[in-house]
């Protein structure tokens, strides 16, 4: 193919504008309290009052299970995050955010929020709208692809 160019195809600038964003947003946790962006994706799945096993995390916080268990391991060592025995079910572990957590919790949704709104600086809320649409349409485009993709390479 003669031509592609990286700086014009849409997965690579997907990546760009995903580490922008992400960089913005992760210095206001990674600072303030040192939490890599696992840390803080686990911190905020759970909230100041959520209850969720592992597997829970994962689901809810687009994550692995590597992830989500280093994010644990990391929340607990410095005391944000605790693990008990269901009351219910003794066999499942469920976490939840010590006070510690949730009072890091309460100082770090705010200011990422404002991060969230500084990113979104100039657009309308029409336009706010419109992007989220779109990003929606495209991982569902990427989704099906992903599906074709797997089903054709099945069938080799």
């Amino acid at each position: 193919m003669d031509n592609f160019e990286l700086s014009e195809f849409f997965p690579y600038l997907v990546r760009v504008y995903y580490r922008a964003v992400s960089d913005a947003v992760s210095s206001v946790y990674s600072k303030r309290y040192g939490l890599t962006t696992s840390e803080w994706r686990t911190m905020a799945v759970l909230g100041p009052t959520t209850t969720l096993s592992a597997s829970e995390i994962v689901a809810r916080s687009s994550m692995d299970k590597v992830n989500v268990s280093r994010a644990i391991k990391g929340l607990q060592r410095e005391g944000f995050l605790r693990r008990d025995i269901d009351g219910q079910d003794k066999r499942r572990a469920v976490l939840r955010l010590t006070e510690k957590g949730s009072e890091a919790f309460a100082v770090l949704a705010p200011l990422v929020k404002q991060v969230e709104e500084d990113l979104l600086v100039g657009l309308s809320e029409q336009e706010r709208t419109m992007l989220v649409k779109l990003m929606e349409r495209v991982k569902n485009n990427a989704g099906e692809l992903t599906s074709l993709i797997g089903c054709d390479e099945a069938h080799e």
